[in-house]
């Protein structure tokens, strides 16, 4: 109830957001991206913490492996793999709780949907960030604390996307 709640307050505050600006730019929003908008947002929101549970899920299994001689030099990497399955699954069930809900009237399959979560976050987080890096780092010079900056420019509208019309596509039974 109080999640439903929160979500709630923020919607409301996006579309007081979408209404200002659109007066203040004399432009006329269409009820469809407005949605749109509250689902970005969203989508955002449920981003950043899934950066935090990233973070701290490698954390913890760094610090769990620190004392095995199980993993030894590739006990970071064994964490980075941690992180991401559970991160990625902590995203998919919120975008498909909160972000890309259904109507009535609509289905989707859940196992497809939570492999197309991973392929989405595969080809954005791991690939496209990996080659955006190499791109800012090595031909443009930017450093490389800075470039990952850039990689959220392109890699969360593109995330988005994806995940809007492909990962969570509706499936409307005839």
């Amino acid at each position: 109830m109080i999640t439903k709640n929160i979500w709630n307050i923020i919607e409301n505050a996006v579309i007081l957001f979408f209404r200002i600006l659109s007066r203040t730019l004399g432009l006329q929003l269409s009820n469809n991206m407005i949605k749109t908008g509250i689902q970005f947002v969203k989508f955002g929101i449920i981003g950043i913490s899934n950066t935090a549970i990233s973070y701290i899920i490698y954390t913890i299994c760094l610090l769990l492996f620190r004392n095995t001689n199980f993993f030894s030099k590739a006990d970071y990497l064994i964490a980075q793999g941690i992180a991401f399955i559970l991160s990625v699954l902590w995203s998919f069930y919120w975008n498909n709780k909160m972000v890309f809900t259904l109507d009535a009237d609509e289905e989707r399959s859940i196992w497809k949907t939570l492999l197309r979560t991973y392929i989405s976050y595969s080809f954005t987080g791991l690939f496209l960030n990996s080659i955006l890096l190499v791109l800012w780092v090595q031909w443009f010079h930017i450093s490389e604390f800075i470039a990952p900056i850039f990689n959220l420019l392109i890699s969360v509208p593109l995330n988005f996307l994806i995940n809007k019309f492909w990962t969570f596509k509706k499936k409307i039974p005839v």
